[in-house]
């Protein structure tokens, strides 16, 4: 975005653009006495609304979970598990980190010799 272009007696042309809407100029008229398209006319009207809304940043809320990258083969071997089960994989997937949690079956799933 460039520096405001004096315009009209304006500090810039959105600021003239505004001025001459407030008098009842059609975009067609506003664009000839600027000098400019009229597609640039509505293109800086609404540049201008956009500025004036509160930021559109995310709403943060506190975290229900973590995403974790499962390796394609693995999630595709899941596939004809979900399916028996009619869930998704990644329904499937949830299923059993929850059953295993809360069971407290890691060890038994891993079998590494590893003891809590």
């Amino acid at each position: 975005m460039g520096a405001p272009k004096a315009t009209l007696g304006y500090e810039s042309r959105t600021a003239a653009i505004s001025a001459l809407r407030a008098d009842g100029l059609s975009t067609a008229v506003i664009a000839d006495r600027i000098g400019i398209e009229a597609k640039t006319v509505t293109a800086l009207e609404a540049s201008a609304a956009r500025a004036k809304r509160p930021s559109q940043l995310p709403i943060t809320v506190p975290s229900l979970g973590r995403s974790v990258l499962v390796p394609f083969q693995d999630y595709a071997a899941l596939r004809p598990h979900a399916a028996r089960r009619a869930v998704t994989v990644d329904q499937l997937i949830r299923d059993i980190i929850e059953i295993i949690a809360r069971d407290d079956m890691v060890d038994a799933v891993l079998d590494d010799g590893a003891t809590s």
